[in-house]
């Protein structure tokens, strides 16, 4: 399935995109749920199957996507998890023996084919195109081996960054990542079921149409087994959570000179199995 937030003639709800269209499961299930990150967050996957083969209740044409979840409880974001990305430091340094985790605020995010905001303050806005897991079953020490019975979808990530306001600190990442709306994520949730796990995923980045970004989770330097056992050895993961697992090389900041997102831009994450998350770049008014 396909799990989506959504506005219809003005109305907020969330729902499965078919190929015939969106079933409303903010009508159907109304009392229950009143957002999808609620559902999640309750575990209520099981209540929206039996209703997944039902006629949809609006056209594409009719609703436009907002970010699959409006809200959630903890954001993780794992810095340097492509062995090229390390490489593009220049430090000589030792691959890590642990991952360099962040976290990032709602407001951070838009949803597809919504612009990603550059703020006065910077011209540095830059992209990274990402996967995302969506926790479904919560835990604490999670096992490596036991990470997909953790995960209940996956959607794509931008997980856009003001460069210049993260190095306004030795570890000052937290400032450049949570800008309003200079990141994205979308356009859907597709369930773990879809997604053959363990299987290779690729992540690829255009900007204007020019590959930027490209790359495949099977050379992850921390794969997804080993995130969920890390971070749920110092903190309880709970359904809702999400963890952005990384970016390839090829971000803007490290051409020569800097290619920083500009207004006019488009942005475009391909994920196969998942789909395209797709934004343009706008200043902030």
């Amino acid at each position: 399935m396909k799990l989506v937030s959504f506005k219809a003639a003005g109305r907020p709800s969330f729902g499965i995109w078919t190929e015939a269209g969106v079933i409303d499961l903010g009508r159907r299930l109304a009392g229950r749920f009143a957002a999808l990150h609620e559902l999640v967050a309750a575990g209520g996957l099981d209540a929206v199957r039996g209703v997944a083969g039902e006629p949809p209740d609006h056209a594409h044409r009719d609703v436009t996507l907002d970010k699959p979840l409006l809200a959630w409880g903890k954001c993780f974001c794992v810095g340097v998890n492509y062995p090229d990305r390390n490489a593009e430091y220049k430090d000589s340094s030792d691959l890590p023996r642990y991952p360099s985790l962040f976290i990032r605020f709602p407001e951070s995010f838009t949803g597809p084919d919504m612009p990603l905001i550059r703020p006065p303050e910077s011209t540095h806005l830059d992209y990274e195109g990402e996967i995302v897991l969506v926790i479904g079953k919560g835990g604490r020490r999670i096992r490596p081996e036991s990470w997909a019975e953790h995960v209940m979808g996956y959607t794509i990530g931008n997980e856009g960054t003001i460069r210049d306001w993260v190095r306004h600190g030795k570890f000052n990442v937290t400032p450049g990542k949570n800008w309003d709306r200079t990141g994205s994520i979308g356009p859907w949730i597709v369930t773990a079921d879809e997604v053959p796990g363990g299987a290779a995923m690729r992540v690829t980045t255009r900007v204007n149409g020019e590959e930027r970004q490209s790359d495949t989770t099977d050379r992850l330097m921390f794969p997804f087994g080993r995130i969920l056992e890390y971070v749920s050895t110092f903190c309880t993961l709970a359904p809702g959570d999400i963890i952005f697992t990384g970016t390839p090389t090829g971000a803007g900041a490290r051409f020569d000179p800097p290619r920083f997102l500009v207004p006019g831009d488009t942005v475009e994450v391909e994920v196969p199995g998942i789909g395209v998350l797709r934004n343009g770049v706008a200043d902030e008014r």
